[in-house]
């Protein structure tokens, strides 16, 4: 039943490396039965963890209230917000330490084109850029079926992409995709549902 709280217990520590207050919030749903909400309550506890239900999917925003009332708690108390990085370290340097603090990695290993990137990437000065990871959503490696909390395995990067316009550098792990950006004025805002019930503006 409390499989998954290696996994959670791996996200806190990542916030705690931060310095940043948290609360873990149990989103309840139906099919939740009260021993299974019982027992993340007193994983919580057990483990000094701040926590509140969210009865969201039920209650709609009223079951939020005592989550949103903790959030507040916390916005009002003094943090210790700290990155885990210096921007001026290199990209290399950056990567592992998001990998090895947040992931749980070991080692990263970079493919040819990457390796050439970053030789580009210095040599133009984008190398002090901040570093956005770009990893499968399913597990802290890059590595879609590995699941819980995996430690010291060895996370790939394979190509950067500059964002140069938002500040940072994005590394692609593994096979992720990405979504295609979207220009200023997307299609979507041309589409809408007329008088009688008929999609207009597709292309």
């Amino acid at each position: 039943m409390l499989a998954g709280c290696a996994n959670l217990a791996k996200h806190i520590e990542t916030i705690q490396a931060f310095g940043l207050p948290y609360v873990v919030a149990i989103n309840e749903f139906a099919t939740d039965t009260p021993a299974e909400v019982a027992a993340l309550e007193n994983w919580c506890k057990e483990h000094g963890h701040t926590m509140a239900l969210s009865q969201v999917w039920a209650k709609g925003g009223a079951g939020a209230e005592t989550l949103a009332q903790e959030v507040l708690r916390l916005c009002e108390e003094e943090n210790h917000y700290h990155p885990i990085y210096d921007v001026e370290e290199s990209i290399e340097d950056k990567i592992f330490k998001i990998a090895s603090t947040c992931y749980g990695a070991g080692s990263v290993v970079y493919s040819e084109e990457a390796k050439e990137q970053i030789a580009m990437y210095q040599k133009r000065g984008w190398d002090k850029l901040p570093i956005c990871m770009a990893k499968v959503p399913t597990s802290l490696s890059d590595q879609a079926t590995l699941y819980g909390a995996p430690k010291d395995f060895a996370i790939t990067v394979r190509e950067f992409r500059p964002s140069l316009g938002a500040g940072f550098i994005v590394a692609l792990t593994g096979s992720v995709m990405t979504m295609p950006g979207l220009p200023k004025h997307p299609a979507a805002n041309n589409m809408d549902i007329d008088e009688d019930g008929h999609i207009v503006g597709l292309f």
